[in-house]
């Protein structure tokens, strides 16, 4: 780079750790490392905004997790003071079972006009609904405020706290009814979709106040459902006994005229269907179709009998005394027969069978004359009887014909009648079923498990509001947190910069502050001599952060050998640049380089009381007088040596208001080229580069700049400015410096400074030891 053993580093490898002086380089090329990551998780961040974002909210509130932690407490105690005047609410329950009546039983559900059956599924709503009803309710507290004694309030673990901020405890006579109201208001029943249970709860001050609330609660509730159905059951039974007083004085009526119009008409019947004279006639027919069925029979025998041969009739072929006849007769004609083969007609045999066979024959003949006879006159009875039946059929129907219209009104009568008779019996039957069940006291509701005192208070729950009040303190604060991390624009880690600005984070300073909490020997004169820690403390995480960064600047340079003159510069005053400054140059002159310091800060000039060397002459006396600048390297006495060896301070003189006319000339421009031919490094302070454009001008002539960059107090628009007006320039940016940065502040091994700032403190110490 700009020595020999720059150049050396200057290849395309990494530098050898042994070709620096110091064992310290290499805790600075990790620092470097460390830099690097922070530039490629800027990149990163930029290719997830949504990823970024969410870092950047929990990053802001491990930062502020005190607040965080200050407002989660305040929630939890406005949560535990606003339980404290709450009075102790007891909550007890009860368990009703609520089922459908069998109103098939007894044929009870004919005893209301109304269908129970179509509305099951809801009665369980309905019940809940009557429950809950201001009747219910107010049998409910009318039983409890008849009862002697006040309900008092029991004392609570809250008492104590309640008699100190003088709140008074809700107790006395007077209280009851305030008590009992407030219980009535808040009873709830809860109830199931897949059983029919409901559960019922009541608040209370009082627990035994609560509990036997829901007791006589479920009582009333039943007795309610006794009675309703009692109620029911009897206005029933006197709608029927109204209805039957009636209906029997109706019946009566219709069944008189009845009577009496039977007896006007002379109709006389034998049951309630038919009378004497359509009797008469159904009997003459059945007696008139059985004599015609008679006769139709005998006059088939007797015209058989009139033109078949007689021994082909069916009654003297089935005749058992001629078929005997026949038989004989055909034996005894087969004897004459035998014996008129040996002998003579006169044999006396023969003579004596003869006369048996005409015996015979003439019996035969008498029997069958009386079988046609008998044939014939039963023919004639049967018709005879016909003819008369057939007689005093006619005459019947005539008789039954002229009763006719007489037997039409009296069905009418006769009817009514019946009618009023199945309505009075069917009422009657109904008026005693529903004087059975008004005597039966059934009921739908049982009690499942009775409500007990509840032994502790349910509300209010300081746990829970504490609980409340601590996550709402939690969110109360986080938001605080978020909306002043919006608002605050500044930078606060590493990182930011390079996120912001597109531009590498070439080191990280840490806070003197940290330093001082290890070093309590030293903290004044730490406090003091903070621009010269990297020399007065070189054993620590400040001096180790500036070889850093000055290892990063080494690296981000080596690629071009003429860098060698650096602008150090910040948007506003106060973020250190002249800290960095010289510490940087320390660093530079502890491996080896010679470095000189410029300031170019005319009107606050800080660098010689840095290094203790004088100021009436400097940088404004070159540029103004404009002497040559041959001779030795010491221009004349204004460039300084300082106690440390190899850095040299060119102060900035005597103050001057025109130091940007000095700075414009072309004699600035020979003094660069001048000091950067005798010194290694040449660092320029500026001033702040937003309120003043010196810093502008000498970027300008620099190989490169520098912006210095104080943590929670550079805004990131001052650094965005600052970037751009070095763009638009056409300055060489090469990096920023984050100054003052506290680990303790971000999140638990963030880029590592956590663990190892405090175990490289620790081994620091015991070296020292």
């Amino acid at each position: 780079m700009i020595t020999s053993s720059t150049h050396t580093h200057g290849s395309s490898e990494d530098p050898d750790p042994t070709s620096v002086p110091g064992s310290q380089l290499m805790v600075v090329r990790r620092g470097y490392g460390d830099q690097a990551l922070v530039s490629q998780r800027s990149t990163e961040t930029e290719d997830d905004s949504e990823s970024w974002g969410i870092l950047e909210i929990w990053r802001a509130l491990r930062q502020r997790k005190g607040t965080w932690l200050v407002f989660a407490f305040i929630g939890a105690v406005i949560g535990f003071l606003y339980t404290l005047p709450q009075v102790p609410i007891y909550q007890a329950s009860t368990s009703l079972e609520i089922v459908a009546l069998n109103d098939n039983f007894m044929n009870l559900g004919r005893l209301t006009p109304s269908d129970t059956g179509a509305a099951a599924a809801s009665d369980v709503q309905t019940q809940i609904t009557i429950m809950q009803s201001g009747s219910i309710i107010r049998r409910v507290v009318e039983k409890l405020q008849a009862q002697e004694g006040a309900i008092n309030v029991p004392p609570t673990r809250y008492s104590s706290w309640r008699r100190a901020l003088h709140l008074s405890e809700p107790s006395g006579p007077q209280a009851s009814n305030m008590l009992i109201a407030q219980a009535a208001g808040s009873v709830r029943v809860h109830a199931n979709d897949k059983n029919r249970v409901v559960q019922v709860t009541v608040d209370s001050p009082s627990p035994k106040l609560a509990a036997d609330f829901l007791n006589v609660l479920a009582d009333e509730f039943i007795q309610h459902n006794l009675e309703s159905r009692w109620r029911s059951t009897e206005k029933a039974s006197d709608w029927l006994s109204h209805q039957l007083d009636d209906m029997r004085i109706k019946l009566e009526r219709s069944e008189d005229a009845l009577q009496q119009y039977a007896r006007e008409s002379g109709l006389i019947f034998t049951d309630e269907k038919k009378n004497v004279s359509e009797e008469k006639l159904a009997q003459l027919q059945g007696e008139l179709s059985k004599a015609t069925t008679e006769r139709i029979e005998k006059q088939s025998r007797y015209e058989l009998a009139q033109s078949s041969a007689p021994d082909d009739l069916p009654d003297i072929i089935n005749d058992e005394s001629l078929r005997s006849t026949q038989d004989n007769i055909t034996d005894i004609r087969r004897q004459i027969a035998d014996l008129s083969a040996l002998y003579t007609p006169n044999y006396s045999k023969v003579r004596r069978l003869q006369a048996e066979l005409d015996t015979l024959q003439s019996a035969f003949e008498h029997d069958r004359s009386a079988i046609l006879g008998r044939i014939r006159t039963e023919y004639n009875e049967a018709l005879r009887r016909e003819k008369l039946l057939a007689t005093a059929y006619d005459t019947q129907v005539k008789e039954v014909s002229g009763e006719g219209e007489r037997t039409i009104q009296y069905n009418i009568l006769k009817r009514e009648a019946d009618s009023n008779r199945m309505l009075y019996d069917a009422m009657l039957s109904q008026l005693k079923q529903s004087s059975i069940a008004s005597a039966m006291r059934a009921s739908n509701v049982s009690v499942v498990d009775p409500a007990a005192v509840p032994r502790a208070p349910y509300k209010p729950d300081t746990k829970n509001n504490s609980l409340i009040g601590m996550l709402a303190g939690t969110f109360l604060g986080a938001a605080f947190i978020i909306v002043r991390h919006r608002v605050d624009k500044t930078i606060q880690q590493p990182g930011d910069a390079a996120c912001y600005l597109n531009i590498p984070e070439l080191g990280i300073i840490p806070s003197g502050k940290l330093e001082l909490a290890d070093r309590e020997a030293g903290a004044g004169r730490m406090r003091e001599k903070m621009e010269l820690a990297t020399w007065q403390f070189k054993p620590s995480t400040i001096a180790e952060g500036f070889r850093a960064t000055l290892v990063s600047i080494l690296f981000a340079t080596r690629a071009e050998t003429r860098t060698k003159m650096f602008v150090l510069t910040s948007g506003s005053p106060g973020e250190g640049k002249s800290t960095v400054t010289s510490n940087l140059a320390i660093a530079i002159a502890e491996v080896g380089q010679s470095v000189l310091i410029i300031d170019a800060d005319l009107r606050r000039p800080r660098q010689h009381e840095i290094f203790s060397v004088k100021n009436d002459l400097g940088l404004s006396n070159i540029l103004r007088e404009k002497s040559s600048l041959n001779g030795d390297r010491s221009l004349g006495g204004c460039i300084r040596e300082t106690s440390i060896p190899g850095l040299f301070v060119l102060p900035s003189g005597p103050a001057t208001l025109a130091s940007t006319n000095l700075l414009y000339g072309l004699h600035l421009t020979a003094l660069l080229k001048y000091v950067r031919s005798h010194f290694d490094i040449v660092l320029i302070d500026t001033p702040p580069m937003l309120q003043m454009a010196d810093a502008r001008v000498v970027a300008g002539l620099a190989d490169a700049t520098v912006l210095v960059i104080r943590a929670n107090h550079t805004t990131r628009d001052a650094a965005i400015a600052a970037n751009r007006l070095f763009q638009q320039d056409g300055s060489n940016v090469l990096g920023t410096i984050l100054n003052d940065w506290n680990p303790k502040t971000s999140p638990k091994g963030y880029y590592g400074y956590n663990d190892k700032y405090y175990s490289r403190a620790s081994y620091y110490a015991a070296q020292k030891n």
